[in-house]
């Protein structure tokens, strides 16, 4: 299985503007939706990657232990669902009920969201700060399924850290690696390297 970095967003990019369904709810989320929150927090995942498995329990645990100071979390699905009904709005709605999701997930049937924020590969965390203004995008930490480091999401939680703090964020952020998104035909964007 060939793996992909992610693309990594200049920082200080806008969070673009989205407005998507909710698998769980069929409720309509916007840049709007967080219009209260301190940060906000955007994963592209999906349900059949084995790098977001692998990692998959520590997103709702991140999501309840910044609940307190009001910090957003979204997670959004690009993949083509008809050639990977997997990651089918049914079935991504059966995932975030089964890992007690808090927060929205969202559905990018036309794939121009994951092409916005230039999204390269499942998982990928992005986030912005109360500016919304991109801070910090990358790994979630240093643990990969062929290591034994546990999974704590210590990069992502010492940049929101950083954002709550109004401290400057480490500019030593390391790509997030896992499935290249799936793409429909005709809709692999420029800025990849489609060799991966």
């Amino acid at each position: 299985m060939a793996s992909t970095l992610s693309t990594m967003l200049p920082l200080g990019t806008p969070l673009p503007e989205f407005t998507l369904p909710d698998v769980v709810s069929g409720k309509l989320i916007t840049p709007e939706t967080f219009k209260d929150s301190t940060a906000l927090v955007v994963m592209f995942i999906c349900r059949h990657c084995p790098y977001v498995k692998h990692v998959e329990d520590e997103l709702p645990r991140l999501a309840k232990d910044y609940a307190a100071q009001r910090v957003g979390f979204v997670a959004i699905t690009s993949n083509d669902a008809e050639n990977y009904p997997e990651d089918s709005p049914e079935s991504s709605a059966e995932m975030a009920k089964e890992l007690g999701f808090t927060f929205p997930f969202c559905y990018d049937e036309d794939q121009l969201v994951a092409q916005a924020f230039q999204a390269a590969c499942t998982p990928e965390f992005y986030l912005f700060d109360s500016a919304r203004r991109l801070a910090y995008r990358g790994q979630l930490d240093d643990s990969r399924r062929s290591n034994s480091i546990p999974v704590t999401g210590k990069d992502l939680r010492a940049a929101i850290d950083a954002v709550l703090a109004g401290a400057p964020v480490s500019q030593n952020q390391i790509p997030s690696i896992g499935c290249n998104i799936k793409w429909k035909p005709g809709n692999e964007p420029a800025y990849l390297n489609l060799t991966t």
